[in-house]
């Protein structure tokens, strides 16, 4: 490469992995200068551009009409520390029940920014995480986490499962803590300035700015890699270097996000744990749900230590029928192949529920749109669903969901009528015309 030639971004990363691949356990102070206009150009290219706007009401097409312009002005006030981060604006979402969900929307150029910056975390922190953390990393997904989790069970035996479930996760980190984290690998001025600045930006809701010394940047691009960074130090390395290896027999970990699964071979280890684990998360802010996180005797019926009725399910003080995981229900059954009892999943009833009643509301809200317009949104919907949830095992299911799905469809395509309802027939001749596809191949 010539003189003064550009470096590619994906060279620039691979710089950064080696140099903490090299230099394990060592605060790196050299990392900001990789992000010039070209990094910001490659941000820009994977910041989603249809989201809603932040505060500054910007538009990502706006933004674009002068976005050489727009991002040497970014990229200098970032490395001169002039850069002023925005506050994020809360919108709430429905949840379900009459419940909402607060989400955060940081401006489009902020968003680009934050993607930088999570960039050069990501090359930093994937030569440090675990191999069982599976949230927002590179090459790793719910099914890749369900797997692994599966694994383990089956080679526990079953054995005895904890359900970590911590309350409000995402808004009770403690800035202080996270900063401590920080120092231990990342101790760039500029990077460390930056994130500080989305740490102290504030909350605006309904005309009102709100600052707080707990949680990370709502809806953030940055959120998702210091929050990882929060639990693989909390969690992660705490039980796979300091818990496990003073355990009598086999305890693994799965954590997606904030969503963790702890499983043991022994009774005596899992209760161990669960008695330390409330005063270590604890003494980083965080508290575990009292009710949520639970410890489950899910042995294999078919050992002979598990306590049996002849016929029927196990018997008192027997294993548990299941638990539920990414939005899953794993639990014990019988291969079809083998007659063995092996470790099945299923839609949880609260992940059909919660996207039965998402479906309902959009066609409450569209039921006025033209039938083919409503036949391609659902299908998409149909679609997206069926890709997450067909595994193996659980294509009834799936196939249970569109049936629930084409159903609210005929209520709602009722209320199109003087009677307010759609006669079967008619709407099976309807799907006929617009079937109801699982998959974007024809015969779905």
């Amino acid at each position: 490469m010539g003189h003064g030639a550009p470096i590619p971004v994906s060279t620039k990363l691979q710089r950064i992995a080696e140099l903490a691949r090299r230099r394990p356990g060592e605060a790196l102070t050299t990392l900001a200068h990789h992000i010039d206009l070209a990094f910001l150009e490659e941000a820009f290219r994977r910041t989603r551009k249809d989201g809603a706007v932040g505060a500054d009401g910007q538009t990502a097409p706006e933004y674009a009409a002068n976005l050489e312009g727009n991002l040497r002005s970014l990229l200098d006030g970032f490395k001169l520390g002039t850069y002023k981060a925005p506050p994020v604006r809360r919108v709430h979402i429905p949840k379900g029940k009459g419940k909402t969900r607060p989400i955060g929307i940081p401006t489009f150029e902020d968003k680009v920014l934050q993607r930088a910056v999570q960039m050069v975390l990501e090359a930093v922190y994937e030569e440090d995480f675990l191999d069982c953390s599976y949230a927002f990393r590179p090459g790793r997904s719910p099914h890749a986490a369900l797997e692994r989790l599966r694994q383990d069970v089956f080679r526990a035996g079953g054995g005895w499962v904890i359900e970590l479930d911590i309350r409000s996760y995402f808004d009770q980190i403690s800035h202080g803590h996270l900063r401590s984290f920080l120092d231990q690998r990342v101790r760039d001025g500029v990077l460390r300035r930056m994130i500080d600045k989305w740490l102290k930006a504030g909350v605006l809701e309904s005309g009102e700015l709100r600052y707080s010394d707990e949680g990370t940047p709502q809806g953030g691009v940055i959120s998702p890699i210091l929050s990882n960074v929060y639990l693989h130090h909390v969690l992660d390395v705490w039980f796979t270097q300091d818990v496990r290896p003073s355990l009598g027999g086999l305890a693994s970990l799965v954590r997606f996000a904030d969503d963790a699964v702890l499983v043991f071979a022994k009774e005596a280890d899992a209760r161990k744990v669960l008695a330390m684990l409330p005063a270590r998360f604890e003494q980083y802010g965080l508290t575990l749900h009292p009710d949520k996180t639970r410890l489950l005797d899910f042995r294999s019926p078919g050992r002979s230590d598990v306590p049996t009725r002849k016929g029927g399910p196990p018997a008192a003080g027997g294993t548990a029928r299941s638990f539920d995981f990414l939005g899953f229900r794993l639990y014990w059954g019988k291969s079809r192949k083998t007659g063995r009892w092996v470790v099945k999943e299923k839609t949880s009833p609260q992940s059909f529920t919660r996207s039965l009643h998402k479906v309902g509301e959009w066609l409450k809200r569209s039921f006025h749109l033209p039938i083919p317009v409503q036949h391609r949104s659902l299908c998409r919907k149909l679609i997206g669903h069926t890709n997450y949830f067909l595994r193996p095992g659980n294509a009834e299911a799936v196939s249970r969901f569109r049936h629930e799905v084409g159903c609210l469809w005929r209520k709602w395509l009722g209320r199109r009528h003087r009677r307010g309802r759609l006669s079967w027939d008619r709407f099976n001749r309807l799907l006929q015309r617009y079937p109801l596809r699982l998959s974007s191949s024809p015969s779905g």
